[in-house]
């Protein structure tokens, strides 16, 4: 790899499931030489497509872990890391637009905008990642790329600015018109690797104009220089895409390209997109945070010569112990160097320095800022920053959604539990989003996740990567309890067993709180509890908001106030303070007006519109609320809020009654009430289960 940044591009492939991410990123690795030959994603040629490595990607035909390459485009270094769509898997897109300087958001040119696409648009806003839009799929019936651009606009609020526009669309798209230069580009040959740069169709000359004046406008509107250049009509192409490149890394235009990655039109067009208007490392701000002085930001330079500071961003544990992917961001890292883990004082030896190519490792013996390589033999966990040991600081994380459904496994036999074991040990180390907790009433094992595809997922790895066969009983529903009105509460503990006793009384009220998830308020006035035990008090009613009265699932949602109180010159203590925080919330809880609340799914079906109300039927029947339905062409969309624990089996349901031609996503909304009948109903069944479980 080369150390002069400015010819370095670091991208992501994100998209809404089954917009084209992994095909395109396919062709880009076959006309960049990196693969020569292309395959189809599902593999019915028995091979699959590159990025795919994964046994149950290329059976399933979806993209689970997110995979890293690099290529070479026109004297530019491009590591590019191709993610999944589907929202089980969303931890990967995270932690990838985390280390990324740019991204290609694919979107359909039939399908426009949707459901996923909202998502990962949010992902990119949160990361500050610049990005260009490709309408993929051109060659399809139906599509439309100027109506796509026109979604970007209205849906995602970006300054969607068309870079091209198609030369004939569905069976007859054959090209793209390039409106910086005014040319018409066509795409011949086995592989659309042949280009024929030919004059703009007659028909379409003043369609051009009108869509390249539209161009100039957008992009002068953020360079004096550009607005006076066209204003006496002497723009030049370096102009326009100076400008363009500035207003985009601005994240103040989206470019749009648009073309086919299976009908192999238009990627080679796209690729001179990412490095005309995506940033290079040293056009990106980034900071770290010093752990020597109160986590005070400091600026990171891309810049070998500099202090080396890289994040661990993704884990996987292969067959030569755990693979670590880590972004370089200052300094210069050789192989043998040694380097310390801030986050635990550690110092490791970089034995074994690569660069991945999807499942291929290729050794390196150096590399520098900017660069996405792997390590071998580190111990650490996702999000550990690195250092060379004279900077202590630390880079800000990723956001860990939480997860919003529970499998309880088990292994079959006594043989397969050590293997269950290992297997979760790797799992929760690779993904934040996946997490194990053992309950402690029932010793079940509880394994949870963003899905019923994620846990799908890892009890099939669990069986083919470690041979550990296990049984898992029905999801459980991550319920949560609050309260709904205040009650007051006046509590005095007293414990008297010889010697020194306990004693401490607290006085206020608890309440209902929608801003914050707990807040404790102190009040008290002229020493009536020392203020060493007001941390006591507010300790004692943080642990009971674990573990709720109603079925054991935990507390949200209550602000607790003491205004009074009293203690013993002896007997008070921080233990007897807990206590009685403890006791009077026992005592008032219920009083308050516990009530049980379900995670609500936010779920979007899209089926042909004569299946719409087939699809409304579906929704309805599992206490689906309607908040949005719209009709596009010969497709129907419905968004709806629907309770988590009347979505298992959808899927199946959906099939059923669309002929197979719908389909959905769905992500965690928020916590809603139960309705009061079904609440008891609810509440009487956890009980139940639990005393059984207690046999």
């Amino acid at each position: 790899m080369s150390f002069n940044l400015d010819i370095v591009r670091n991208i992501g492939i994100s998209a809404h499931v089954d917009s084209g991410k992994t095909t395109l990123t396919e062709r880009i690795l076959f006309y960049t030489n990196r693969i020569h030959a292309i395959h189809d994603v599902r593999g019915k040629d028995g091979v699959g497509a590159k990025m795919d490595s994964m046994e149950l990607e290329r059976e399933r035909g979806i993209t689970i872990a997110s995979a890293a390459t690099y290529c070479e485009w026109k004297d530019h270094h491009i590591n590019i890391i191709d993610t999944p769509g589907h929202v089980d898997f969303t931890v990967e897109v995270e932690r990838s637009l985390r280390v990324l300087d740019g991204a290609v958001l694919v979107l359909c040119s039939v399908a426009g905008v949707q459901s996923q696409s909202y998502t990962v648009d949010r992902q990119m806003k949160r990361y500050g990642v610049p990005r260009v839009a490709f309408v993929n799929k051109c060659d399809r019936t139906g599509a439309n790329p100027l109506k796509v651009k026109d979604q970007l606009i209205e849906k995602l609020g970006h300054n969607a600015v068309m870079m091209q526009l198609p030369i004939g669309l569905e069976d007859d798209h054959r090209g793209v018109i390039d409106l910086i230069k005014m040319k018409g580009y066509t795409f011949h040959g086995d592989n659309g690797e042949e280009i024929k740069e030919i004059e703009i169709p007659e028909d379409q000359v003043a369609e051009a104009k009108e869509y390249r004046e539209i161009l100039l406008d957008a992009a002068s509107m953020f360079n004096d220089d550009l607005m006076e250049a066209v204003m006496e009509e002497r723009a030049t192409e370096e102009q326009v895409k100076a400008a363009l490149r500035e207003a985009t890394i601005a994240q103040k235009i989206t470019p749009v390209y648009l073309g086919s990655a299976y009908k192999n039109k238009g990627v080679q067009k796209l690729l001179d997109g990412v490095l005309d208007f995506l940033p290079n490392p040293k056009e990106i701000k980034n900071v770290a945070l010093d752990l020597d002085k109160d986590e005070a930001e400091v600026p990171l330079f891309s810049d070998v010569e500099k202090p080396l500071v890289l994040l661990a961003f993704k884990l996987e544990d292969g067959r030569y112990g755990q693979l670590t992917y880590m972004r370089l961001y200052q300094g210069t890292l050789k192989k043998d160097d040694f380097i310390i883990n801030t986050t635990t004082g550690k110092k490791h030896k970089v034995g074994r320095l690569v660069r991945m190519h999807s499942d291929d490792k290729e050794d390196i013996t150096e590399t520098g800022a900017g660069d996405i390589v792997a390590v071998f033999g580190i111990d650490c966990s996702s999000g550990d920053t690195f250092t060379d040991g004279t900077m202590n600081v630390a880079m800000t994380t990723m956001f860990v959604p939480s997860p919003v459904i529970s499998v309880a496994i088990r292994p079959k036999d006594s043989a397969a539990e050590t293997k269950m074991s290992k297997a979760i040990h790797r799992f929760t180390r690779e993904d934040p989003t996946f997490r194990v907790r053992v309950d402690s009433e029932s010793n079940e094992t509880i394994i949870s996740g963003m899905g019923e595809l994620h846990l799908e997922v890892y009890i099939e790895r669990m069986k083919r990567e470690y041979g550990a066969e296990v049984e898992t009983s029905p999801p459980q529903v991550a319920y949560r309890e609050t309260i709904s009105k205040r009650a007051e509460f006046d509590y005095t503990h007293k414990k008297q067993t010889g010697g020194s006793g306990q004693y401490g009384r607290v006085v206020g009220y608890m309440e209902p709180n929608d801003e914050e998830n707990y807040t404790f308020i102190d009040k008290i006035k002229g020493g009536v509890i020392p203020r060493e035990f007001i941390p006591s008090c507010d300790k004692g009613f943080k642990s009971m908001m674990e573990k709720g009265m109603l079925t054991g699932y935990p507390v949200q949602n209550v602000r607790v106030e003491i205004n009074d109180g009293n203690n013993h010159a002896v007997d008070s203590s921080d233990n007897a303070f807990q206590a009685a925080a403890r006791g009077a919330w026992r005592e008032t809880y219920g009083k308050a007006g516990p009530k049980l609340l379900e995670p609500l799914m936010k779920v979007e079906v899209e089926s042909p519109t004569e299946f719409s109300g087939a699809v409304l039927k579906t929704l309805m029947q599992r206490r689906g609320m309607v908040v949005d339905s719209s009709e596009d062409g010969s497709m129907a969309r419905v968004e709806a809020n629907v309770p988590l624990a009347e979505m298992f089996g959808y899927s199946n349901d959906l099939r059923s009654s669309t002929q197979g031609k719908a389909e959905f996503t769905m992500e965690f909304n928020k916590y809603a009430e139960v309705p009061a009948a079904l609440a008891e109903e609810i509440i009487a069944k956890i009980k139940k289960q639990r005393e059984e479980e207690k046999k």
